[in-house]
């Protein structure tokens, strides 16, 4: 087994206008309605409840998390706190997926650990939506009058019924 320093993450590329977009394979990929190409979100903006609090006394609230990938959740495994207690898992999990709160770039397991209980389960259910859920639009077409549109099949926002 080879092992190294990990890759460094690239960053979505910003799309330029009129130009196509590309799917995993490769190819122009059309979105749900029909309107033309859909790109793949790779990083999604949140707000935590309460915020991270810097060392200088600065709230962070605004923030992005990145899909994960099957390394994000690999290396955490190996990890020597993991390994002593369980919960730590997603702490360091989270630390890996997380690429900016407020103006904190450098976000690492230490961060996440000061975050209040309420913004860390906040991130944990962020997290559970975007990875494990995955996409839940289904495209459908009208019976009656044959019109193409999406449907997301999980519902409401969180905390709505």
């Amino acid at each position: 087994m080879r092992r190294g320093t990990p890759a460094p993450v690239r960053q979505a590329a910003q799309p330029s206008p009129g130009a196509p977009e590309q799917n995993h394979t490769g190819g122009q990929r059309e979105s749900v309605s029909g309107a033309g190409p859909e790109r793949l979100r790779t990083e999604f903006p949140f707000e935590l409840p309460r915020g991270y609090v810097d060392d200088s006394g600065t709230v962070h609230r605004h923030g992005v998390m990145r899909l994960a990938t099957a390394r994000d959740e690999l290396i955490p495994l190996r990890d020597d706190r993991v390994r002593e207690n369980s919960a730590y898992l997603s702490v360091v999990l989270i630390a890996r997926v997380i690429t900016r709160i407020g103006t904190v770039e450098d976000v690492h397991a230490g961060i996440i650990e000061d975050l209040f209980a309420s913004d860390l389960a906040f991130l944990q259910d962020f997290y559970r939506r975007i990875n494990a859920e995955g996409h839940t639009r289904a495209a459908v077409t009208c019976p009656s009058c044959q019109e193409h549109f999406a449907v997301d099949l999980a519902g409401g926002r969180l905390g709505e019924s």
